[in-house]
């Protein structure tokens, strides 16, 4: 199948002509022909979904996630990583038991476990009631039903250190998030293995001049990953074009999407907690931010008109995620890859996206 594309963005670099897909992978790129504006990228990889049309990952049940699942194709994401905020134990037990394995489309990559291990002073609109200090024993019964691939923590907290380390044994990619940390404590963090922030800035300890905080050491590290919201109200623009300039490279996009992304507003649940979207991102009834209804497709175009070029500005929410989790079969589109992709035109627009071979369409001329 020809999916008539004038070029595809292949390793981060513009190749011109048409790319052909059989049997679900990518076989050829480079061909003769294609229809002119249209542009192969590879399918969004995000890393940081709450929820999405309609659904709340914390209380989703099968028929949920494909759901949910269908409305993430439609703004381009192939691959993610369903993200529970801090809840009872019982209740994050049951969300990974429940999470669907084995030919889920998107490609579930595995669990993000945003909590309990979070600074008090930066819970965000996570509940006080379930923080946790770091515990060994807590993180085997979270562990214990499978499928947890990142765990944000505040890596300042006592008994932390324990904690990543195991985390790493496991497999686990940790990420420093809702954290009050020093700058010591983060070099400290990133000594051990932590290898990413959780939506940076937000919820964390303020970049000062004399007290750079978690912000101005992962900004400074080169081998730590920066994650970002970028939904035009978490950050100003000034703060992702710093950001961009510090980090390039090494900066993934997510969404921190609720259920409301994609359906419209109303009241919706996080986890346990109640939030309204109406005109801006969801709030909680103080008025706290509670994630976001951004899609991938915006996150891209917001950064693309900040002036960030428009290979980068994909790779972003495609190759740099999937390095986070060490993937290298999601955010590529080369010959032998699987054929997750998005086809986009010349006004950023998506025209149809495929899921291992099996075209989406979203739209057609």
């Amino acid at each position: 199948m020809r999916l008539g594309v004038e070029a595809a963005l292949v390793r981060g670099e513009l190749v011109a002509g048409d790319v052909d897909v059989e049997d679900g992978v990518v076989v050829d790129v480079g061909l003769a022909g294609g229809t002119r504006g249209r542009i192969a990228v590879p399918g969004f990889v995000d890393l940081q979904v709450n929820g999405f049309g309609g659904v709340d990952f914390l209380a989703a049940a099968t028929e949920d996630y494909v759901r949910a699942g269908e409305a993430l194709l439609h703004t381009g994401v192939t691959a993610y990583q369903p993200t529970f905020i801090t809840a009872a134990e019982s209740t994050i037990v049951d969300a990974l038991r429940a999470l669907p394995v084995n030919g889920a489309r998107p490609r579930i990559l595995g669990a993000h476990l945003e909590g309990p291990f979070l600074s008090p002073e930066r819970l965000g609109t996570h509940p006080q009631a379930h923080r946790r200090d770091p515990d060994l024993d807590l993180l085997e019964r979270l562990l214990e039903p499978g499928g947890v691939t990142e765990m944000t923590l505040a890596p300042e907290l006592p008994g932390a250190g324990a904690v990543i380390r195991r985390l790493l044994e496991r497999g686990v990619v940790v990420s420093a998030g809702h954290t009050n940390a020093t700058a010591q404590e983060a070099h400290d963090a990133f000594d051990l293995g932590v290898s990413t922030t959780t939506h940076l800035f937000n919820a964390m300890r303020p970049f000062r001049s004399r007290d750079p905080g978690i912000v101005g050491v992962a900004l400074t590290r080169r081998e730590v990953f920066v994650q970002m919201i970028v939904d035009g109200h978490h950050l100003a623009d000034e703060t992702v074009r710093l950001v961009w300039a510090a980090a390039e490279g090494r900066l993934a996009l997510v969404t921190d999407a609720t259920a409301g992304a994609s359906n419209g507003g109303g009241i919706y649940q996080l986890g346990e907690v109640e939030i309204e979207v109406a005109d801006g991102p969801p709030t909680r009834e103080d008025g706290v931010f509670a994630g976001t209804v951004l899609t991938m497709i915006d996150a891209i175009r917001n950064v693309h008109a900040l002036g960030i070029p428009f290979e980068d500005a994909i790779g972003a929410a495609t190759a740099v995620p999937a390095r986070i989790l060490g993937r290298t079969d999601v955010g590529v589109l080369e010959p032998g890859a699987a054929a997750d992709i998005v086809v986009i035109d010349d006004r950023l627009d998506i025209v149809h996206v495929l899921c291992a071979g099996e075209e989406r369409v979203v739209a057609r001329d």
